[in-house]
């Protein structure tokens, strides 16, 4: 989530990097910085903000569970927090930048069924069962992306707060929202899962 783009001296983005606020700063320029965004980059654009990290429902695509993060963190960091214990269904289906030897041992160990797409090396591709098996993991992965579309489609992508607390609060409202309109969509079809 894009946040406004703050301009600070070399100096002070040293000490806001460092964690604390720079001590010239006055209680009202204070007001106008966010010191927990941090800067990422992604398809060599750089983006300031948070990232919002969803685990959704495949079969009715109401959002689970959320984390909101600086822009920095990478989704595979928050991946085992978002799932959801109390969901009765345990696929896991995650896309190529989540595979992990110990990642994978402790899912099946925790009782979850792993779908995470392979990825091949520099040295080596990945074999005709392994594209086979990619695809049809992306099938039901795709479901999961329509969520993030509504979700853009409801306010953009930019928080017009400042503050990890804050950008937390709104984006909560916003999934609660989106899960709102969705049940509302899946009662008047007869689909509801209540």
């Amino acid at each position: 989530m894009q946040e406004p783009i703050q301009r600070n001296k070399r100096e002070e983005a040293d000490t806001v990097k460092a964690g604390t606020m720079p001590l010239e700063w006055k209680a009202h320029k204070r007001a106008q910085k966010d010191v927990d965004a941090k800067w990422t980059k992604k398809h060599g654009k750089s983006h300031f903000g948070y990232k919002l990290h969803a685990s959704v429902d495949k079969r009715c695509k109401l959002i689970r569970k959320i984390a909101v993060t600086h822009a920095a963190v990478a989704d595979t960091n928050v991946f085992e927090e978002l799932l959801d214990p109390s969901n009765t269904s345990r696929d896991v289906y995650a896309d190529r930048g989540y595979p992990s030897i110990g990642r994978e041992a402790r899912l099946k160990q925790a009782g979850w069924r792993v779908h995470i797409q392979r990825r091949g090396h520099a040295t080596k591709g990945i074999s005709e069962t392994q594209k086979q098996r990619n695809r049809a993991i992306a099938t039901p992965r795709a479901r999961v992306e329509h969520v993030f579309g509504a979700l853009t489609q409801m306010g953009g992508k930019l928080v017009r707060c400042l503050g990890i607390v804050r950008a937390t609060f709104a984006l909560q409202l916003k999934a609660a929202s989106y899960n709102l309109k969705r049940l509302v969509f899946l009662k008047e079809r007869g689909l509801a899962p209540l």
